[in-house]
């Protein structure tokens, strides 16, 4: 599949540049400005956190009764102090690892898993579909958060269990976008044209049918990584994630939420680094999903 980009010619009287499907969707974003910096800024962010243990400025579990609740710039604190008296950035920084990994992790694996359940559902269709679709269907009948917390809570809580019980609850709809385009593709004329020539099934399904359902699957998957980052959170927040004295910034929310009215700023950073976070994914996802439109 290739795609002609106006205004690609080198020089006077020559073709325009030929791009490949993929090539186009790189094209596109780089000339987007608005997602490259939301891109910049979530890469930013997630180097931050693999690099914490270099650019955190204190140790994220000292703590010190005296410097309780100070505000930023206080004697180095750069955005000022907790509960126990411990640096806000040195904890956001280590919390990020644990946000991200409970919020990046739990989509990646319900994509694989859901993506090739939706594929086979999809693809084989009759009873195989019906069947696969209705075990789907269950976990539709539950909100995504409800669903988390009590997966979460009857496991036991931890960060583990928490995302098992995320991956869970997005395998559902990620299976349901890839049937979806499954059933549209399977029936299409470049398929039965492989089928008729013989090309095992593995074959028609890596080389035609993969390739016109990865986009969809790819771009949903962009938009739940936001969702799962803030139901990670959520369960932290609950008490059904990560466990203290660890630090993730569910878990910070939890622990300031009680000394707003003293230091309502240093309680808002976490809440900021996850609206921040979730808006750098969201924005993202928007720009994945105009560059990968082929009708645009």
């Amino acid at each position: 599949m290739s795609t002609t980009i106006p205004g690609a010619a080198t020089a006077e009287g020559s073709l325009p540049t030929q791009r490949g499907y993929w090539g186009t969707v790189g094209y596109r974003l780089r000339y987007d400005p608005v997602t490259l910096f939301f891109a910049a800024l979530l890469l930013l962010i997630i180097l931050s956190a693999i690099f914490a243990p270099l650019l955190a400025p204190f140790d994220p579990y000292q703590e010190s009764i005296i410097r309780r609740l100070k505000p930023p710039g206080f004697r180095g604190h750069m955005l000022g102090t907790d509960e126990l008296g411990r640096d806000v950035l040195s904890r956001l920084l280590h919390g990020g690892r644990i946000t991200l990994l409970m919020g990046m992790v739990p989509v990646l694996v319900a994509t694989l898993i859901g993506g090739g359940l939706g594929l086979v559902a999809g693809f084989a269709g009759g009873v195989v579909n019906a069947v696969i679709m209705r075990v789907m269907d269950v976990f539709y009948a539950f909100p995504s958060v409800l669903l988390a917390v009590a997966i979460s809570g009857a496991m036991g809580g931890g960060v583990g269990n928490g995302m098992i019980a995320l991956t869970l609850v997005f395998i559902p709809p990620l299976c349901r976008v890839a049937e979806t385009a499954t059933t549209q593709v399977r029936n299409l004329d470049f398929v039965d044209a492989a089928r008729a020539t013989g090309a095992p099934l593995r074959l028609v399904l890596w080389h035609h049918v993969l390739g016109n359902v990865l986009g969809p699957v790819l771009i949903y998957a962009s938009s739940l990584t936001s969702v799962s980052v803030i139901l990670a959170s959520g369960l932290s927040f609950l008490g059904l994630g990560v466990k203290p004295p660890e630090p993730d910034w569910g878990l910070m929310l939890n622990a300031l939420r009680q000394a707003i009215y003293v230091s309502p700023l240093v309680c808002a950073m976490p809440g900021i680094a996850i609206l921040l976070t979730s808006i750098s994914m969201n924005m993202l996802s928007d720009g994945l999903r105009s560059a990968m439109d082929v009708r645009s």
